[in-house]
Order: C-alpha cells, then sequence, then structure tokens
C-alpha cells in the first residue's frame, strides 16, 4: 500500500494540514499542478465548514456552561480555528491566514487588558454578520489570504485588534506615538537596517489620529452588541508636511506633502502603498516564504528571491500569483526538499490528528498541550511572532508532543485497530501501515528495528486481536512522537 504520489502529499502537508484518508482517495490519481490550481483558487470549494461544528463525523468541540461562542470567548475561538484546519475544504486559506497571523503578531492578552474579554475576542476572531461590528482580525487574514499585499497592509492598519495591540489610540498630533511606525516598516515590510529614527517620527506623525469608536453600547465592554470600529480623527492629525529618508512617490519626492487634515488619511495610504511597493519588501516576504513552504533546513536560494520578490511587483502586490508561483515551482517540488521544514506545534497537532483519526475527540484536548509546545493560538509571544524552525524545540515542548501523541494514540486506538487489521500478517506489514497513514520521514535501519522489537515484544506475533489492539496505540504513539515525524 505504499504511496506513490509524494509531490501530491508534499503540497497537503506544505500548503496544507497533512492529508487525511478521505483526501488520499480524493486526489488519488491527480497531478501536483492540478492540485495547485485547487488549492490556490480556494474560493471555488464551499466555505461552510463552521457550520459542521457538533456534527457528529467530525472532530468535537467542548462547550462551556452548555454554549459554545467562539465569537465571544477566546477559548472557544481556538477551538474553533482548530476544527476549521482539521475540516476545512480550503486548507490554503487557514494556512496563509496563520503565516498573517504570525506575520502581523497580536495578542489577544494585551487587548483583554485594555478592552475586557469579549471585545478582544471581538477584535480576533469575530465572524461576520454573527454579531454587530467589524470582522475579527483572523477574519481580515482569511479573506486576504491570497489577496493584494498593499490592500491588507491598509487594513490592517485600520484593524481594531492592531490598533490597541500597538497602542494606535495614544497617536495623537501633540505626541506621536512610534509603536506601529517603527513595526510597520520593521516587521510589516521591508525590515531593519532599511530606516532611520527620523523616518519612525515621521511614520508616526503619518498615522496621528488614526483611532477607534465605540459604538452600540458605548464602553459597555460587557456588551456582546457593543464594539469598536476604525475612526479618523482629524482634530488629533498632524497635517504638516513629512518628510523621509527613502522615496514615497514614484517621482522620487521623499515628502508627504501638507494637506488639509480632513484629508489627512491620505498620509497613511501614501506611505503603506511606498512600503508595500518597495524591492525590500518584495524581497523579505519572499524570504520568508521560502521558510514557510520550502525549506528551513536550507537558506533562501537568491534566485528564488529574485524571482519571487519579481512575480509580487510585477503582479502589483498580489499574493496569489506569488504562491502559486512557489508551489510551482523546481524549488519546491525538488525531493531534496521534501522533509526540510519543521512543524509549527499547531501543524503538528492538525496533521496528527487528521493522519490518525478524530472520532470521540474534542480539539479543546489540544489547547493546554498546544501552549506547552510553544504556540497559543492568538497569542504570539511578542510582536515579532513565533520563533519558527529549530525554535520551537528544547526539552519541554518536545516532550509536549511526545505527551499529546500518546493522548490522541489511546483516544483513536480501537479506531486504529480496526484500520490496521487487514495488514495484521507480520509485524513488517504492520509497521507499513502505520507509515503509510501516518508518512513520517523515512525510519532508518535502526529505528525500524526497535519498532518491530516492540511488537514482537512479550510474545511471538501472531496477529491476534489481542495483540493488534495492544500494538497500535503504542505504534501511532511512538511514531508520531518521533523525531521523524517533527518534520513537514
Amino acid at each position: 500500500m505504499a504511496r506513490e504520489n509524494w509531490q501530491v502529499e508534499h503540497l497537503l502537508r506544505r500548503a496544507g494540514f497533512g492529508p487525511s484518508q478521505a483526501d488520499l482517495l480524493r486526489f488519488a490519481d491527480i497531478s501536483a499542478s492540478i492540485l495547485v490550481d485547487y488549492l490556490v483558487n480556494f474560493e471555488r470549494q464551499p466555505d461552510d465548514v463552521d457550520t459542521k461544528i457538533g456534527s457528529p463525523e467530525y472532530v468535537s468541540v467542548t462547550t462551556r456552561g452548555g454554549e459554545f461562542s467562539p465569537n465571544t470567548r477566546i477559548e472557544d475561538a481556538r477551538q474553533r480555528w482548530l476544527f476549521r484546519m482539521v475540516h476545512t475544504q480550503r486548507p490554503l486559506q487557514e494556512k496563509m491566514a496563520l503565516f498573517w497571523h504570525n506575520h502581523f503578531a497580536t495578542a489577544y492578552s494585551k487587548l483583554n487588558g485594555a478592552v475586557g474579554s469579549i471585545q478582544a475576542t471581538k477584535m480576533m476572531a469575530l465572524k461576520p454578520g454573527d454579531l454587530p461590528g467589524p470582522p475579527g482580525q483572523i477574519e481580515l487574514f482569511r479573506r486576504h489570504a491570497l489577496g493584494n499585499f498593499r490592500t491588507l497592509l491598509i487594513e490592517v492598519a485600520r484593524d481594531p485588534a492592531m490598533i490597541v495591540w500597538l497602542d494606535g489610540r495614544q497617536n495623537v498630533r501633540n505626541r506621536p506615538q512610534e509603536n506601529f511606525a517603527r513595526e510597520v516598516m520593521e516587521l510589516f515590510t521591508w525590515g531593519v537596517g532599511n530606516y532611520t529614527e527620523q523616518d519612525v517620527y515621521a511614520a508616526a506623525r503619518v498615522f496621528t489620529g488614526w483611532n477607534l469608536s465605540a459604538r452600540q453600547g458605548g464602553a459597555n465592554n460587557n456588551d456582546p452588541n457593543a464594539y469598536y470600529e476604525f475612526a479618523y480623527n482629524p482634530n488629533q492629525h498632524d497635517a504638516t508636511a513629512k518628510t523621509f529618508t527613502f522615496p514615497i512617490y514614484g517621482n522620487g519626492s521623499r515628502t508627504i506633502p501638507a494637506r488639509s487634515a480632513a484629508d489627512g488619511m491620505q498620509d497613511g495610504i501614501d506611505l503603506l502603498t511606498a512600503l508595500a511597493h518597495h524591492p525590500e519588501t518584495a524581497r523579505r516576504l519572499a524570504r520568508k516564504l521560502w521558510n514557510f513552504f520550502v525549506s528551513e533546513l536550507d537558506a533562501p536560494d537568491p534566485a528564488f528571491v529574485d524571482e519571487v520578490a519579481r512575480e509580487y511587483l510585477q503582479s502589483n502586490t498580489e499574493m496569489r500569483p506569488v504562491v502559486r508561483y512557489i508551489l510551482r515551482s523546481p524549488w519546491f517540488s525538488s525531493p531534496a526538499r521534501v522533509y526540510t521544514r519543521y512543524s509549527w506545534p499547531v501543524e503538528f497537532v492538525v496533521r496528527a490528528i487528521r493522519e490518525i483519526g478524530w472520532t470521540g475527540l474534542s480539539v479543546d484536548a489540544a489547547r493546554t498541550p498546544l501552549a506547552n509546545m510553544g504556540q497559543t493560538l492568538f497569542e504570539p509571544p511578542d510582536v515579532n511572532g513565533w520563533e519558527p524552525g529549530v525554535g520551537w524545540f528544547a526539552t519541554g515542548s518536545m516532550l509536549a508532543r511526545m505527551n499529546f501523541a500518546a493522548t490522541l494514540a489511546a483516544n483513536q486506538r480501537f479506531n486504529l485497530a480496526r484500520a490496521a487489521a487487514p495488514w495484521r500478517g507480520t509485524p513488517n506489514s504492520l509497521l507499513e501501515f502505520f507509515f503509510d497513514r501516518l508518512s513520517p520521514v523515512a525510519f532508518d535501519g535502526a529505528a525500524y528495528r526497535d519498532l518491530l522489537t516492540y511488537i514482537e515484544a512479550s510474545a511471538p506475533w501472531t496477529g491476534s486481536d489481542a495483540q493488534l489492539n495492544a500494538k497500535t496505540e503504542g505504534l501511532a504513539r511512538l511514531i508520531t512522537g518521533s523525531a521523524e515525524y517533527q518534520l513537514v
């Protein structure tokens, strides 16, 4: 039962969260090129996954007080996002939402301290139409997953969660607040070394007056119908000219001209446009996308960076052609770059659930393990986001992965035994079943023999029901918790 379409599985791990058993059947006979089109053009697939929450054939969620409220309770919002990752028909959309969540890192905890838990959850995760108010930040990332980066950058600058997170409410004409100004250049666009402190101060003045307004209930943060939305306050905008050390306009001008306070929002749009279209922004995004889609074991190939940056600029900052180019590129499809990226904790958890199974499992069982692995959704550690790559791995976090593997395998032990029954004939065939289902990096000779020893321990292998029930749980635990399973 060895899999032959490794390119399809490679795509589903990198541009999604790994293949479920249903995916393996669904995509068994299609080419990688066709699958790229399916993944990139995700709008052609229904986005009804949230309506499946509570259905018995899907992974379950845990309610508190009899109510599941992902728009107003952050722990439920985390469950809803995990549920989407497990079951969405638009895996690349969720994968890119995760990418942008780390790129524009914003943490719920600070919002909670500023506006309370209900409004903070709405700012992070409100689904459009469920309650009054603008969509939550993750919905912004989902909507613009493969959209125009300039547009996304402008929307992020107006996003209530980001304004609270980077202290935009304190950015007023007589005392410019520099946090967003600094991060929009250092982290969100072209990176350290391309701007000066003069630029930070000028950019802070650009965004003076970009604030929030409380609606429907005013400052009653405990009212689910109350909300905050972006509001430009011209009385707090610095309407004087702002000069930078780099060009803002196509004619080479470095100065955003003085304009009336009423028209002052254009200052921010002009600066964000200049940053989004800058070649260094294109190159920085290319390097981040290399690490996210291609490899963390190899440094970004300069030719890749050049080609992806060119695609980005020629496409007027549209991300869909950029990601399509990457997924079809020789760098991505090279056999040498299969399993050369470390799985993020949430990727590890969702992949394990999709490959091992979820009957009778609640995604809530993953929340505490994820925190112990170093990743709580909606809670990046700081403005830099999480540190991917080997930064995910330490003794404690690896132990947390192994413990979750044990919990999941125990939960699914009877389902696994039934699935493995046709391959119970020999220890080798049973082991190949698990390698095929769980798709780790190939185990070397010594590790392979250790697993065989585990199967054959206690008594000669006969393939009896008792042996099968006893060993399948352990094999799933050992493989999923192994070093070979931590790469995608």
